[in-house]
């Protein structure tokens, strides 16, 4: 069997973002990386998937500039066979149906069984890239999973719905999995692991040996969101909140 897993390098959470000069991104400097949160899950379900099956090639890709390539080798020391960075440095330009098309564009040559990517990245967050690759493999997508379950050539999910509700699918194989936090709980790379990470495979594939489709979205302008103000909290005994409650609505909100 064949698995690939597609990761994205993201700015960690923490880091203080500045709206870079052209005013559509985070300028990336003076930030710290890591691969994103929801990657980190289908990468481990990717590997746990390889365990099972003893015999499996498993391939890390990203797509991005010359730094993503730390995320693809963190992948590698978790348990990944070989690494796939597509070149791109402006992939921060791109929109998700043309990161989905080099993806894809990479993926028709190698014929992989299963493809597990996270439910979405924590910078952009659309949620689309997973499903939309699916859709140009030709294959079904298993989204939001966090339950997962590979036997007789077929995989058992249960998908996250709103309202805490779960949804249990069965696929059979070629299939794109989007993994949803809780899936599984992400391994740490042992030292020996990373000593071992270094000597795999890591092939850099040029966007020119790649046809990127067309973008659908152009960012217009990024802006953080406005600050409000904060929240007032109520003290006393029951019939004096209402009172006060009541001349907030009255005189304040104007719904009284």
């Amino acid at each position: 069997m064949k698995i690939l897993v597609c990761l994205k390098q993201v700015p960690d959470m923490e880091s203080k973002f500045k709206i870079n000069e052209e005013g559509i991104w985070y300028d990336e400097s003076n930030l710290a990386w890591r691969i994103n949160e929801y990657d980190e899950y289908a990468v481990e379900q990717a590997v746990q998937v390889k365990e099972q099956l003893g015999e499996a090639e498993l391939v890390a890709l990203s797509v991005g500039p010359d730094r993503v390539k730390e995320a693809i080798k963190k992948a590698l020391a978790m348990g990944c066979d070989r690494g796939v960075h597509i070149n791109d440095a402006d992939a921060w330009r791109r929109d998700p149906f043309e990161i989905a098309s080099l993806i894809a564009g990479y993926a028709k040559g190698e014929e992989f069984d299963l493809v597990f990517t996270g439910m979405q990245s924590q910078d952009r967050g659309s949620a689309q890239v997973g499903v939309l690759l699916a859709e140009m493999l030709g294959r079904p997508a298993l989204t939001t999973v966090v339950d997962f379950a590979l036997e007789d050539g077929a995989v058992t999910v249960k998908r996250e719905l709103e309202g805490g509700m779960k949804a249990c699918l069965r696929s059979s194989l070629p299939a794109v999995v989007t993994c949803q936090l809780g899936l599984n709980t992400p391994r740490y790379p042992t030292l020996p692991n990373i000593m071992k990470a270094k000597r795999k495979e890591m092939k850099t594939v040029e966007l020119a040996e790649l046809a990127a489709a067309e973008a659908r979205q152009v960012t217009d302008r990024l802006a953080f969101p406005e600050k409000k103000g904060g929240g007032l909290v109520l003290e006393g005994e029951a019939g004096d909140l209402a009172g006060q409650l009541a001349e907030i609505l009255r005189e304040k909100v104007k719904v009284l």
